[in-house]
């Protein structure tokens, strides 16, 4: 098992104001055998090959079928698509973001509670609910303003340091070391209970005993998480149709 898959964890984030220094440190984090799920990044300029409107997420392309990587890729470059829990939101003061990663997870799932009303507020308040320093969050909130980046790593706590390192020597800039609460990809069996929220929100109580069901088979023959999703909703959507609500509840005769 991979040492970063051990508690406890620490966040390192910094701010990067041009896109291509931090694909690069992107690309030199995996290089260095940090998970692709461990990284987070968030940005408004991003330079996208396809004009994104409204808010999508990779949940919404498996859904909607566009399962190929290409037409992914096409929305997020391949660096990335590369990531977990991407999509594009609205946060006040900032407009559209798009957001990837544990980060993005948290920011796109937020159904309820204090982080929804953090996020209502901008992303300086949703930063702090999650468990930033309030000069941080509110200098990464001025910064993304700004049109800059901010990317965050959780990675085990001896391994802080170096990594600090990294994104300072890849160009990062408003450099800091704190405890998150970020949610984190599953491992092992799901329950109806550990779905995360953006997915249990579309399902009903039987289509999510269903996705559970599906998902867990899946991992059974694989270890590939995103394979597993994919299987997941293919089961829920071969037995079930959105209702009025566009809740997948209503099973098909």
């Amino acid at each position: 098992m991979s040492t970063f898959a051990n508690p406890p964890q620490k966040c390192v984030s910094a701010a990067f104001k041009e896109e291509s220094k931090l694909h690069d440190c992107i690309q030199r984090l995996l290089n260095r055998g940090v998970p692709n799920d461990r990284i987070s990044i968030i940005g408004r300029n991003f330079q996208t090959e396809a004009k994104i409107t409204g808010f999508v997420t990779r949940k919404d392309v498996i859904v909607d079928g566009l399962t190929s990587g290409a037409i992914y890729g096409s929305l997020f470059g391949s660096l990335l698509g590369a990531l977990t829990g991407i999509g594009v939101l609205f946060i006040p003061f900032l407009g559209a973001v798009v957001a990837a990663g544990p980060l993005g997870a948290a920011l796109l799932g937020a159904t309820g509670g204090a982080l929804y009303g953090a996020l209502g507020a901008g992303l300086g308040s949703a930063l702090i609910s999650l468990g930033m320093p309030q000069d941080k969050a509110a200098i990464y909130q001025t910064r993304v303003q700004a049109g800059e980046f901010l990317l965050v790593v959780q990675v085990p706590e001896e391994k802080s340091g170096e990594t600090y390192l990294l994104l300072q020597s890849a160009g990062g800039e408003e450099l800091s070391i704190t405890d998150l609460n970020l949610p984190s990809e599953p491992e092992g069996s799901l329950t109806p209970e550990t779905l995360s929220p953006d997915i249990r929100s579309d399902l009903s109580e039987e289509a999510q005993q269903t996705f559970v069901e599906a998902y867990n088979q899946s991992r059974q023959e694989s270890e590939d998480h995103g394979n597993a999703l994919l299987k997941a909703w293919a089961k829920v959507k071969s037995l079930f149709d959105r209702d009025d609500r566009g809740i997948f509840s209503k099973r098909k005769s």
